[in-house]
C-alpha cells in the first residue's frame, strides 16, 4: 500500500547546538520543530507523521499541535534512545514499532528548508522509481569539485589523467544532507537500515539541502530564513 508514515525525531541534551529542537528561531517561539511542523502538516501525501522524542518541550508543543492535526501522533521515546551515543541502527530498528503504515519518511527538524512541497515530490518520486528498480530513497547534495586526499596525496575523484581538469569533469560525490531517507517498512524489518541496497539519490541544491549542525548554522538558517520569507 502506498502509504507513508513521517518519523520526526528530536531529543534533548544537544551538545553542539543548546535547545536546538524549540528555541526561538526567526521569530518561531517553538523554534526548529515549530517551522518543521508547518511544512509537514501542508504535505498530501503523508498519512501520518510520529514525533519521537524525550524532550519535554518537543513534547509538549506536539501534544498542543495534535490536538488540530489527526496525522500527527507524539510518543515519548525511551531515554537510552536518545542520548548521543545511542546507535542509530538501535534507533533504525525502533523505527518500525511505532509508525503504522507501509512506508516511512525519516525527517529531522535540522533541515528548515525542506517545504511541505519537497516532501510531496520526494514521496511522489520514491514510488516512481521503485518500479525503476530501486528500493529507497535519500536526498543527496552533488559535490563536483577538487577533492583530495590526503592519504592518496591526490585527487579522488579525477576521471581523467589531466591534473587539473575541468570541475564539470570530475567525478561527482555525493554529500548525505540528512533531509529525508525514505524506504518501507519491510526494508527496516529486513535490512535494518533505513535505506535498502538501491537507493535512488535525489539530489537537492542550494539553501534545500542546508543541515543545522553548529551553532553557527543556526545562525546562518535563521538569516536566510528572513530573507527569503521576508
Amino acid at each position: 500500500m502506498e502509504t507513508v508514515s513521517v518519523f520526526l525525531p528530536t531529543r534533548k541534551g544537544s551538545e553542539r547546538v543548546a535547545n536546538k529542537n524549540t528555541r526561538i528561531f526567526a521569530g518561531f517561539p517553538n523554534g526548529l520543530l515549530e517551522v518543521k511542523l508547518n511544512q509537514l502538516i501542508k504535505t498530501k501525501r503523508i498519512d501520518e507523521i510520529v514525533l519521537s522524542s524525550n524532550d519535554e518541550a518537543s513534547l509538549d508543543y506536539g501534544k498542543k499541535i495534535a490536538k488540530q492535526e489527526s496525522r500527527l501522533k507524539i510518543i515519548e521515546r525511551p531515554d537510552d534512545l536518545a542520548l548521543s551515543s545511542t546507535n542509530l541502527i538501535d534507533l533504525v530498528n525502533y523505527v518500525p514499532s511505532i509508525c503504522t503504515m507501509s512506508h516511512i519518511l525519516w525527517t529531522h527538524v535540522t533541515s528548515p528548508f525542506v517545504m511541505g512541497e519537497d516532501y510531496d515530490n520526494a514521496v511522489k518520486t520514491y514510488f516512481q522509481t521503485l518500479n525503476e528498480g530501486y528500493d529507497s530513497l535519500m536526498s543527496v547534495k552533488t559535490i563536483q569539485n577538487f577533492l583530495w586526499s590526503k592519504e592518496k596525496n591526490d585527487l579522488i575523484n579525477r576521471l581523467t589523467d589531466i591534473k587539473w581538469p575541468r570541475t564539470q569533469d570530475l567525478m561527482p560525490l555525493y554529500e548525505i544532507d540528512s533531509a529525508f531517507f525514505i524506504a518501507s517498512k519491510n526494508v527496516y524489518l529486513n535490512n535494518k537500515d533505513r535505506i535498502g541496497v538501491k537507493p535512488f539519490l535525489m539530489e537537492q541544491s542550494g539553501h534545500k539541502s542546508f543541515d543545522v549542525d553548529w551553532e553557527d548554522d543556526f545562525e546562518l538558517a535563521e538569516l536566510i530564513y528572513k530573507h527569503s520569507n521576508g
